[in-house]
C-alpha cells in the first residue's frame, strides 16, 4: 500500500507552528527558572541560612508573579507556590 502524501499546509498553519515553537521555548525556560528559584529557597531552609533563604524567597516570589502575569502559570498555582515557599521560610524567621 503506498504512503499517503502529506496534506498541504496553509500560510497561517505554518505561522502558527512557528509561534507555538517560540512560545513553548519561552514557557519552558520560565518554568525551569521557577523550579531553580524554589530549590534555592529549599536549600536555604535546609542549611538554616536565613539570609540566603530570605533573598531566594524574594526572587522566587518575583519570578512567580512575573510568570503569572505573562500567563505561563495559572494565578491559583502561583498563589499556592508562593504560600508553600513562604511557609517553609517563616519558621526560620520566627526563630531569630
Amino acid at each position: 500500500m503506498p504512503a499517503k502524501p502529506q496534506p498541504k499546509r496553509s500560510k497561517s498553519v505554518l505561522k502558527r507552528i512557528r509561534q507555538t515553537g517560540k512560545r513553548t521555548l519561552r514557557n519552558k525556560s520560565a518554568k525551569s527558572m521557577l523550579k531553580t528559584f524554589s530549590k534555592k529557597v529549599e536549600d536555604g531552609v535546609l542549611n538554616k541560612n536565613i539570609d540566603e533563604a530570605k533573598s531566594a524567597l524574594q526572587k522566587a516570589i518575583s519570578a512567580i508573579d512575573s510568570a503569572k502575569t505573562k500567563g505561563i502559570i495559572h494565578r491559583n498555582t502561583a498563589a499556592r507556590k508562593v504560600s508553600r515557599l513562604t511557609r517553609l521560610v517563616n519558621p526560620l524567621l520566627s526563630a531569630v
